[in-house]
């Protein structure tokens, strides 16, 4: 995963990758004070993106980043289902 990140969303350069950790660390502390749950990875992703629009569209491989959308897609029903299924599962072991 962090090699698709620092490598395959956008070229990064020591001072466009110390951007986007900033950025994501940022955000991280700023969604803390506030309570608010975030995903570090999510967050990282965000920032690299915006350093790699700041260079064009042309500066992102927009197919890596479609790829990563799918999958943040796919995870919210995929755990939902998953929850459901180990749910019922224990529920039926544990007899409650």
């Amino acid at each position: 995963m962090i090699r698709t990140i620092g490598t395959h969303i956008t070229e990064l350069t020591p001072s466009s990758g110390f951007a986007a950790e900033l950025a994501a660390a940022s955000t991280v502390v700023v969604a803390s004070a506030y309570s608010l749950p975030v995903s570090t990875t999510h967050t990282l992703v965000g920032g690299v993106l915006g350093v790699g629009l700041a260079r064009g569209i042309a500066a992102i491989n927009l197919r890596v980043v479609g790829t990563i959308f799918v999958s943040w897609m796919v995870t919210l029903p995929a755990g939902a289902i998953l929850a459901i299924i180990f749910f019922y599962l224990f529920k039926f072991i544990f007899g409650h």
